[in-house]
């Protein structure tokens, strides 16, 4: 992204006063929600500030947990320890086949590959689709796409203290004992993030501008 289209979306992030915080006026977060949701054709998305939050909201989406067994895509080392951080044992899947097994699929983006989040996610199956922003370049950030309205709604609350947001983080008056996490976490996205991670997609979408003379 170039560095005036950078300067001109932290402007207008600064402007609004919401920066460090999920609060119902902002407009940033549910931009990159939708931006998410429309290119993966999933119904629901969770904005985290890490890829392992994600994992974690993944996880936690589906009331999987300390001393629980799963299947997961292809675990790094840095994933594996996680994995053993949470008490949750692990067996890693590569294959196309066993993959179908998977609590969660699992797709980093960068540079050279953030206009293929369609493609790279089109095969997908798995209940949760974790889609790690980090390589984009403005920090950690990642996001958990589902179509199953309570997997979303427990991955909501893991992320900010159990609630749904800030509002409901003090009074719990929306909480829900099925859905608020034992151990409560504060994985929110900052919207200075999330508005920069949807420039660099929704740019990376658009068409190549032809370059040089007409033959």
């Amino acid at each position: 992204m170039e560095l005036f289209d950078t300067a001109t979306v932290l402007a207008r992030v600064l402007t609004t006063g919401v920066v460090m915080s999920i609060e119902k006026s902002d407009r940033e977060l549910p931009g990159l929600e939708r931006l998410l949701t429309k290119q993966t054709g999933r119904a629901r998305a969770v904005l985290v500030n890490s890829r392992t939050a994600a994992i974690h909201a993944a996880l936690a989406g589906q009331g999987i947990g300390h001393g629980d067994t799963v299947a997961v895509p292809e675990p790094d080392a840095a994933t594996g320890r996680f994995l053993n951080w949470l008490g949750v044992n692990w067996l890693g899947v590569s294959s196309v086949e066993d993959r179908g097994t998977a609590a969660y699929d699992h797709v980093a983006l960068d540079s050279a590959n953030a206009d293929q989040l369609g493609e790279l996610t089109r095969a997908a199956t798995a209940p949760a689709l974790v889609v790690d922003l980090t390589g984009l370049g403005f920090g950690p950030a990642a996001a958990v796409l589902t179509d199953d309205d309570k997997v979303w709604a427990r991955a909501e609350r893991l992320k900010i203290f159990g609630a749904y947001d800030l509002r409901t983080m003090w009074t719990q008056e929306e909480a829900s004992t099925s859905l608020v996490p034992g151990v409560q976490f504060n994985y929110r996205l900052s919207p200075l993030v999330a508005a920069c991670a949807r420039m660099a997609l929704t740019q990376a979408a658009r068409p190549a501008a032809p370059t040089g003379a007409r033959s």
